[in-house]
């Protein structure tokens, strides 16, 4: 199990002003998981990496967004895509590769393959569970690289309630609430949220903003009543709507999104076996223009995807150290989209089996499950994993896994058809090769068909990878726990682009295609460390290695050729010279600490992350990216922030994020430079 990088809370907040931080602290060591497994499972047990950003670091670190969070912990980082959207990085995969869960139900909404993680407010969610590695054996497509799973509160006995206010650089303004209620057999939870901002500019020579001014609003509701003790019901539903300005030039636009999501969940324990019911349905949709100076629309998209998925699961308890879970469900997609070749509909039906026991007293802990995946547009998968933990001592436990992950071709690589009509190039999905690129030779643009219509007979396959972990935990006393951990991901079947014609216009017309294998290996260590109640510090370190097999093979062929300038003349590339797969570092680190100071009531941390240098495109035009390419400097961010409470229901904050304005406006989008906050939260129960 990897180790929490994350700093629990230890000073008193408004939600456990009188807890013992001390205890605390202890108790988040052992702390309950579920996504590794879809069972409750003490943290401590699971065999596989797994992060944990609970409550108190949500509070104590001020963060808004599910990206803020997300970039400090080891291992991880948020990378932006050419529209501004921010996906999570996992041992090297990208964001397309990362299953995102709220609830343990999926979030959809990936226009470019990237699901962004600025669209899930952290006012209402009471911890993020991250599992590394390859997920498909429990949750299918999309969790070839881990999953994320995002737990909301659950109301609490009584009358509570919150009622927090941010204000930022940038004129950025966030206001939310909490309330709930529990009483007997009926419980329910409300959260609305309202952000605003004027966005920001990192090159102010220019006509556009790099974040244009928007707002958005967010509500989530639970409701749960239990019939009996061992019947409940539990019913969710989500909204999130963003609208966003753009001007450019002497053109305006506005983009928006409206997303809504329902569940309901039916449990019930049946002479010790636990079933459940759930549906869930999801709708994400987009709408966005561009208009010219005289008002005239010239540009127009549209994006509507819905996915309805019912799914039921049992758990059966043979014993206290034995348990098997299966389920089975379906998923139901739809998506009507500009620039398709027809609007898609696609059914996968799916089940899985898993076996989680432990052996010798609980020093071995042994897990091994499959999931079998029946997708009408590409082979279908059986994805197993196998896991085990041996614990050595209280003190000390190794654990392994082996895993296997898949990503299905998404709507956009099998149904696109999109033409450029300023430069001219057209991109086609898979499935729409062998009738429209027939339309277009017919119609006389093509010049060239480069890639046989034949070969776009059959079905894009899809990506698939095999994971392998090994870890170790070492807990020499109370105050220290060290961790590491080793990974390695071989991945086949990658889908990319490539040409397939030339058209008489000059331009290319691209399509999608399975390709070689790439590799991704490397390893994590993290430690934490508490000299006193008062004082805790964490740090975390990850080296990483991503490599196309491909790429590896022509440099060992001496097939590799770069210059150092245009002018320069060419030289042939050693293996030692290639670096890798683009944007990945091959360093990241982190630092937190945290202090209290119990005499006046007030917490203060300090919290850094590094990443090493990385490439974003292939500056010498080999094809490659290797040593003598131009590449983003290494760069580090530093956050302060200082919080007390008042009068035992208040507290307030004061905080810079970015303290060293680092910026890089040619380079990298998401990091807008310092920011200074204040933030006041007012807490009541009864």
């Amino acid at each position: 199990m990897m180790f929490i990088s994350t700093f629990m809370s230890f000073g008193q907040s408004n939600e456990t002003p009188n807890q013992d931080t001390s205890l605390r602290f202890l108790e988040d060591i052992g702390e309950v998981v579920i996504s590794a497994t879809r069972t409750n499972k003490n943290q401590n047990s699971v065999p596989l990496p797994v992060v944990i950003i609970n409550r108190e670091e949500i509070i104590n670190s001020n963060f808004v967004t599910l990206e803020e969070a997300i970039n400090e912990q080891s291992g991880l980082i948020t990378i932006p895509d050419y529209g501004g959207g921010e996906g999570i990085q996992i041992q090297g995969f990208d964001s397309e590769h990362v299953l995102i869960l709220m609830d343990g139900v999926p979030i959809i909404g990936r226009l470019a393959g990237t699901l962004d993680l600025k669209r899930f407010n952290l006012g209402n969610v009471e911890r993020i569970e991250i599992v590394k590695g390859a997920s498909s054996s429990l949750y299918g497509n999309e969790a070839l690289g881990g999953v994320v799973n995002i737990i909301s509160k659950s109301p609490e006995e009584g009358v509570r309630g919150d009622v927090n206010y941010r204000g930022s650089t940038w004129n950025t303004h966030d206001i939310n609430t909490n309330l709930g209620f529990s009483k007997d057999n009926f419980g329910i939870t409300s959260f609305f949220d309202h952000n605003r901002s004027e966005g920001y500019d990192l090159t102010p020579e220019t006509s556009s903003k790099t974040v244009s001014p928007f707002y958005n609003f967010t509500s989530n509701t639970r409701i749960s009543y239990a019939f009996s003790p061992k019947t409940s019901l539990t019913v969710t539903g989500r909204y999130y709507g963003q609208t966003q300005d753009y001007s450019i030039d002497s053109s305006n636009g506005e983009s928006t999104i409206d997303e809504w999501n329902v569940t309901a969940k039916l449990d019930a324990d049946w002479k010790g076996v636990e079933l459940c019911g759930e549906v869930y349905i999801s709708d994400y949709s987009t709408f966005e223009f561009i208009d010219n100076a005289q008002s005239e629309r010239v540009y127009e998209a549209r994006y509507d995807q819905r996915l309805f998925r019912p799914e039921l699961r049992s758990v059966f308890n043979v014993n206290s150290n034995q348990e098997f879970i299966v389920g089975i469900g379906l998923n139901h997609e739809e998506l009507v989209r500009s620039s398709f070749w027809l609007d898609p509909s696609i059914n996968t039906l799916y089940s899985y089996a898993q076996y989680d026991a432990s052996f010798f007293k609980e020093k071995i802990n042994f897990i091994v499950g499959a999931r079998f995946d029946n997708h009408q547009e590409y082979k279908s998968q059986l994805s197993p994993k196998v896991a085990i933990q041996w614990n050595g001592s209280e003190k000390f436990n190794l654990k392994t896994s082996l895993a296997y992950g898949f990503k299905a071709p998404d709507f956009r690589q099998l149904y696109f058809d999109f033409s450029n009509s300023s430069v001219g190039y057209t991109v086609l999905g898979y499935n729409a090769v062998p009738e429209r690129l027939s339309e277009l030779d017919n119609q006389g643009d093509i010049i060239e068909i480069i890639i046989p219509i034949s070969e776009y007979r059959g079905k894009l396959q899809a990506e698939n990878s095999l994971n392998f972990n090994f870890g170790l935990n070492y807990n020499p006393s109370k105050k220290l726990l060290l961790d590491a951990n080793f990974f390695y991901n071989r991945v086949k079947d990658l889908i990319d682009t490539r040409v397939i014609a030339r058209k008489t216009n000059g331009q290319n017309v691209f399509s999608y295609h399975n390709i070689d294998e790439i590799s991704t290996f490397g390893c994590e260590f993290n430690l934490k460390w508490i000299p006193s109640d008062n004082l805790r510090i964490s740090s975390g370190y990850q080296l990483l290695y991503a490599y196309d097999r491909a790429a590896i093979d022509e440099f060992n062929s001496d097939n590799v050729f770069g210059r150092l300038a245009p002018n320069q003349p060419v030289f042939r590339l050693e293996r030692s010279d290639y670096f890798g797969l683009l944007n990945r570092s091959r360093h990241m680190a982190n630092i937190k600490i945290f202090a209290s100071i119990p005499r006046v009531n007030c917490d203060v941390n300090l919290r850094g992350t590094f990443r090493s240098k990385y490439g974003l495109f292939d500056s010498n035009n080999n094809n490659y990216l290797d040593d003598f390419d131009v590449f983003v400097d290494g760069y580090s961010i530093w956050d302060i922030a200082l919080s007390k409470e008042v009068l035992g229901k208040f507290r307030v904050a004061l905080g810079m994020d970015n303290v060293f304005n680092f910026t890089d406006a040619d380079n990298i989008s998401n990091i807008p430079g310092r920011s200074i906050y204040s933030k006041i939260s007012f807490s009541f129960n009864s």
